[in-house]
């Protein structure tokens, strides 16, 4: 049994327990693998809640400072689920000491930041990963897979939108997400950096785009301890916080190899807890994907007959090793912590043979470079290379 030794930096966090749950059920998902994640750190500045945490976690050391975690030579893997501007920092400090390194999404602020990392791990030979969940859904397994073999011809369009309504409501109070300093690229990189993995995954690069990017919101309440996606009305008379980053991006794109692409995000989008979707428009079919419908695509051939014309729906099931090791059956239901699961299951076994796999660090780059795209092209007011 290969045991890889994680530090989870960010631990009490969303994200930090996604990763834990997939860390700690790896050898019940993936037996046959011989690979088990075991948990050397937890470090979070919240330290009351961080101590609550230290009794599920036995063995495991405790801080509020990531130094100490990264500093520890026993130690394999660094996740990073800590704020965005944290992550070029921790990021360059584990792959200096040689540490492979899992990272939230986006990977850094800037291009610059993403190209330092990209080509120090490339130098180190460490293995990088980054919070790309949502291609891991063993559907989008199945949709590229469609789209390598030729099956709906070469790309025609490709529409995307992406939205929640976590602060639609203007008298939201302020959460972290909504601090430049702390998300200086806001709702284009914490959420259309999904939909920009969607198409490293499925096409490769962008060649050119058009953007408009806005903060819809510019002022919101101040409530203490008010998290992300809590409900909460702040008191009469409770001070303003100036929001510093972006709410919404649209954009139009070219991509390199041909085809164009239709892109809408927002995180102000009244009525909508959560939506994501897509639709792959090629010469000779299409695919469709709607995040209600998880385990499923929608799939056109114009090969079919007259009169058999039509969208047909495709359940994903156990035919796929990763939904085999979630479900028996097809249609039975996986959900956000499973597909999270499978990505830092991945993560461990990336770091336990060596292998690169997709996204790494050189992918962080192509969609940081894409992020800063849409920040020029909305200043600029016009197309801009890529």
């Amino acid at each position: 049994m290969t045991a890889v030794r994680v530090a989870i930096l960010g631990v009490c966090g969303w994200m930090g327990k996604c990763h834990s749950l997939g860390y700690r059920n790896m050898g019940l998902l993936y037996p046959k693998d011989g690979i088990t994640a075991e948990i050397r750190w937890i470090v979070d500045e919240t330290g009351g809640e961080l101590e609550a945490m230290r009794a599920h976690f036995p063995g495991a050391k405790v801080s509020t400072r990531w130094q100490d975690a990264v500093d520890d030579p026993e130690v394999d893997l660094v996740d990073i689920c800590l704020p965005d501007r944290l992550h070029y920092v921790v990021a360059k400090s584990a792959l200096e000491q040689g540490k492979h390194v899992y990272c939230e999404k986006p990977v850094t602020d800037t291009v610059a930041q993403a190209r330092e990392l990209a080509e120090l791990a490339a130098k180190t030979g460490r293995i990088t990963r980054i919070g790309h969940n949502y291609p891991r859904n063993p559907a989008h397994e199945l949709a590229k897979e469609i789209l390598d073999n030729g099956e709906i011809g070469d790309l025609v369009l490709f529409r995307a939108s992406m939205h929640v309504d976590v602060v639609a409501d203007p008298d939201t109070p302020y959460i972290w997400r909504c601090d430049g300093k702390l998300a200086p690229t806001g709702i284009v990189g914490d959420t259309a950096s999904h939909i920009f993995s969607f198409i490293d995954y499925f096409f490769g690069e962008v060649e050119s785009l058009v953007a408009d990017v806005a903060t819809v919101t510019r002022f919101r309440p101040v409530l203490e301890g008010f998290t992300y996606g809590a409900r909460a009305t702040a008191p009469a008379g409770a001070p303003m916080r100036e929001v510093t980053n972006a709410d919404l991006v649209t954009l139009l794109c070219r991509f390199k190899h041909g085809g164009r692409g239709i892109i809408d995000v927002s995180r102000v989008a009244t009525g909508h807890k959560f939506m994501q979707n897509y639709e792959i428009t090629g010469t000779r079919g299409a695919i469709a994907y709607d995040y209600n419908a998880l385990s499923s695509l929608r799939v056109f051939s114009s090969t079919d007959a007259p009169g058999r014309e039509g969208f047909r729906t495709l359940e994903v099931g156990p035919e796929r090793q990763h939904f085999a090791a979630l479900l028996p059956l097809a249609n039975l239901g996986i959900g956000y912590n499973e597909i999270k699961a499978i990505e830092a299951c991945d993560a461990v076994r990336s770091a336990a043979t060596g292998k690169p796999a997709w996204p790494d660090f050189q992918s962080g780059l192509r969609i940081m470079k894409v992020i800063d795209a849409c920040f020029r092209s909305s200043a600029e007011g016009t197309w801009v290379k890529v």
